[in-house]
């Protein structure tokens, strides 16, 4: 399966790509308003949506990645609106961050993304499954209070993700309760054997019919209840230019005039610090989910992300990263290579410029319901019976990820699995630093102590516990002979025991492959 450009799957790309640009388009106008606090910059989210397809798409080396505004990038964005004061001064910090990523990509800085565990990889996509679940379930109601796209605990409507849930069953609205039933329905029926055996729905895919029945029920609601229709913050809401002068306007320049301030420079390196971190997640996140096990070269990536933001800020649109929810649509919907993301940013812009109308007769419920089993298919059950058959170090990281992104949001979460994975490591590493056995020989008993292949400074206080208690008028051995690395501090430990501690103690010792040290004086 080839990672680049492949027309021999552009039929299974049109269809991803569509799949794709219905997930982004209420993502990425949910976000815009968000970020920016104004419906007039609702489009900034919309711009970055098309960079992040069309431009980072084509340069990044991720085979089914998709790029876009972020969640996590909200209050960072927000924040510094507020304090540059103005949203043009932001995408000069934009554009600042974008250079940061593209400097960090040739300083080969993506060799970050390789130290994230598995065990909080896996917990990142399966909390965000979740996430998906409980934040579109109001939407599925039809309480559309906070925007779509809002994954943090506390949200910008002062509600909680269960307070939401609570209100949405309170104050619900039947018309949404019957799109999203019939949306579901449709996308489970799609994803039925026979179905993909059908000529017409094999490469059409489900969500696409889920709008339009969607689109259907909502005008024909009338003649059901004229009460259920549903109306204005419960639609797709696009905003629509009256000519190609008004459409252009939607765009705007970064003020260079910000340059002389310093405050542009550090968030334009908060910005670059913390997308390159949540796209480094997704990357790895992706690669995991990508059903031919292809590797993003993440310099590439983070190179990419740098020129996308770049050109996001020197045009109106919001700074971009990498987006599991976008990707893991792609994947799902049976996307084989770029061509899909970048279709999705194509059909984005084309449908901003040339029917705007009729996106907004989409309900947000039958989006929600896309949502929803994206949402599914990232957390089944499946997942956490799988990480709890690989063992506590596995399951305790993988479970407190899952659990800190719901109760905080992703960096936050991801940061607290983090510690907790590093504590399972350093204390697997404490456990089998080496080999302690007793053997008999022609002198006798022999305690031998093999050491592991690499030994570092984490081992010290577990190999000098075992010295320690070591019994008077023993022998030992201590055998480094298949260690690639042996630490100074343990080499020293040894070589203080073997001069100093052992003859006070009648203790016989014997080194296998360790070299001498000079002990450092006290």
């Amino acid at each position: 399966m080839k990672s680049e450009f492949s027309f021999q799957n552009l039929k299974y790309d049109m269809s991803a790509s569509l799949v794709v640009f219905l997930v982004a388009l209420p993502l990425c106008l949910g976000l815009g308003l968000a970020s920016t606090g104004r419906t007039d910059l609702v489009f900034s989210g919309i711009i970055a949506g098309i960079i992040g397809g069309i431009i980072v798409g084509g340069l990044s080396g991720s085979s089914l990645g998709v790029s876009g505004p972020a969640a996590g990038l909200v209050v960072i964005v927000l924040g510094a609106i507020n304090t540059l004061g103005s949203f043009e001064a932001l995408l000069m910090a934009v554009v600042l961050g974008g250079a940061i990523q593209l400097l960090a990509g040739f300083l080969r800085a993506g060799i970050i993304a390789y130290y994230f565990p598995s065990s909080v990889i896996k917990g990142m996509l399966a909390a965000i499954g979740l996430t998906l679940i409980l934040k579109e379930i109001p939407h599925a109601l039809g309480y559309d209070k906070d925007f779509v796209g809002d994954f943090a605990f506390t949200q910008a409507d002062s509600h909680n993700t269960f307070s939401e849930i609570y209100y949405a069953i309170r104050f619900n609205a039947p018309g949404a309760i019957l799109i999203s039933i019939v949306s579901l329905a449709l996308l489970i029926l799609f994803e039925r054997p026979f179905m993909r055996k059908l000529g017409l729905f094999r490469f059409l895919p489900g969500a696409l019919f889920v709008v339009l029945a969607g689109i259907i029920l909502n005008a024909t609601m009338s003649s059901i209840n004229p009460a259920w229709i549903l109306q204005d913050d419960h639609l797709v809401q696009l905003p629509i230019a009256a000519s190609a002068g008004e459409f252009i306007s939607f765009f705007r320049l970064p003020d260079f005039g910000a340059l002389s301030n310093p405050q542009v420079y550090i968030t334009g390196l908060t910005l670059a610090i913390v997308a390159s971190v949540e796209t480094l997640l997704c990357v790895d996140a992706t690669d995991k989910l990508d059903p031919y096990k292809r590797n993003t070269p993440t310099n590439r990536e983070l190179k990419a992300q740098g020129i996308g933001n770049m050109i996001s800020g020197m045009i109106g649109g919001l700074p971009i990263t990498q987006v599991i929810v976008r990707s893991s649509a792609n994947i799902g919907a049976g996307g084989r290579s770029k061509m899909a993301t970048m279709l999705h940013g194509v059909i984005l812009l084309l449908s901003a410029i040339f029917i705007p109308r009729f996106l907004n007769l989409i309900p947000l419920a039958s989006l929600a319901a896309i949502l929803l089993m994206v949402g599914y298919k990232l957390s089944k059950i499946s997942l956490y019976r799988t990480m709890y058959k690989l063992g506590w170090e596995q399951f305790v990281p993988f479970v407190i990820t899952v659990a800190a992104i719901l109760a905080t949001d992703l960096l936050k979460g991801i940061a607290i699995g983090m510690v907790f994975a590093i504590f399972f490591i350093l204390r697997k590493n404490y456990r089998h630093a080496y080999h302690y056995v007793t053997e008999k020989n022609h002198d006798g008993e022999v305690i031998k102590i093999r050491l592991s292949e690499e030994v570092t400074f984490l081992n010290k206080a577990s190999i000098q516990l075992s010295l320690d208690d070591l019994p008077e008028n023993s022998k030992v051995i201590i055998d480094g002979s298949h260690s690639v690395a042996i630490d100074h501090d343990v080499l020293e430990i040894i070589q203080d025991f073997k001069m100093q501690t052992a003859p006070n103690r009648n203790i016989k010792v014997e080194t296998i492959g360790i070299r001498d040290v000079e002990l450092s004086s006290h």
